[in-house]
């Protein structure tokens, strides 16, 4: 097909998006947005806010052709608000596969000023001249594939026997084709109670007598002793004791209790006023035969 004569022809080119576009922002996420320059038609995209690496855009143009120029020029740009916008890439579209198919939707490359790999815009071209080119009969452009032609579906065979149809039954009784029912027939009332239930006939034997329980024997071993039991110890005395030996034992543990307080009492005066032990010893036999004394006379007034 010949793409000659194009020139004022409209072209429709939709920016659609960009992926994985060279992030220019350290912080934030970069504003990007697509500038179109064809010939000295130019349009320019809306800012897309927040897009990041994979912006969004699907914004359409049209473009007036020029003959001899088959390419586009695409820039992507990052909006700024204080400094100038920061130019992320570039690339160019080729108008060959539009020109002669009439659709192109391929995604084209971007580069950086140093050459290097900055993401893809993916746009959308469409020349309505070129289609119309190749829906006309005659075209050179061969189609890749033939035309659809429906085939007729084949006839049915038609078969000569014919059943006869059924007879269609009348919703309605034909008079006289049933016997009346004769009005002697008279069917027996229906009973007005129940039958009283059968009498059964009395045992022949006589009703058993059930003896009285057995009395159980009397036990063999004594009856057990009421508690508590009674003590084979005396009862304890009462508290305080009756006089008699206590007084003795109470005399003779005086007796004792002021001898050894005696006993010491001297030594420590023995020690500090340096008495002789021989003067300890007889003041302590003396004091022992008093106590002594007195205990003989506490037992013979007992």
């Amino acid at each position: 097909m010949s793409i000659t004569g194009i020139q004022g022809q409209p072209l429709e080119l939709t920016v659609v998006s960009c992926s994985k576009l060279k992030d220019t922002e350290w912080i934030s996420r970069q504003d990007p947005y697509v500038c179109v320059e064809y010939g000295s038609t130019k349009f320019r995209t809306r800012t897309c806010t927040d897009g990041g690496k994979n912006p969004v855009f699907q914004e359409k143009f049209v473009l007036p052709l020029i003959e001899g120029l088959r390419e586009i020029n695409v820039l992507v740009w990052n909006s700024n608000t204080l400094t100038f916008d920061d130019f992320i890439g570039s690339g160019k579209i080729q108008l060959h596969k539009v020109l002669s198919q009439g659709f192109d939707d391929s995604a084209w490359p971007l580069q950086t000023k140093t050459g290097r790999y900055a993401g893809e815009v993916k746009v959308i071209l469409h020349y309505a001249i070129a289609t119309q080119r190749q829906q006309k009969p005659g075209s050179s452009h061969t189609p890749s594939a033939p035309p659809y032609f429906p085939t007729a579906p084949p006839p049915v065979p038609s078969y000569s026997t014919s059943y006869p149809a059924p007879p269609v039954p009348s919703p309605y009784h034909q008079t006289g084709s049933y016997s009346p029912v004769p009005s002697t027939l008279q069917y027996p009332p229906p009973p007005t109670a129940y039958p009283p239930p059968p009498s059964y006939p009395a045992s022949p034997y006589p009703p058993p007598s059930y003896p009285p329980p057995p009395s159980y024997p009397a036990s063999p071993y004594p009856p057990p002793p009421s508690y508590p039991p009674a003590s084979v110890y005396p009862p304890p005395a009462a508290y305080p004791p009756a006089s008699g030996n206590s007084s003795f034992i109470s005399t003779t543990y005086c007796c004792l209790s002021s001898l050894v307080i005696v006993f010491f009492s001297l030594l420590t005066r023995s020690l500090f006023r340096n008495i002789p032990s021989t003067a300890i010893l007889t003041r302590i036999f003396d004091i022992l035969n008093q106590r002594s004394s007195m205990a003989c006379i506490t037992l013979s007034q007992l």
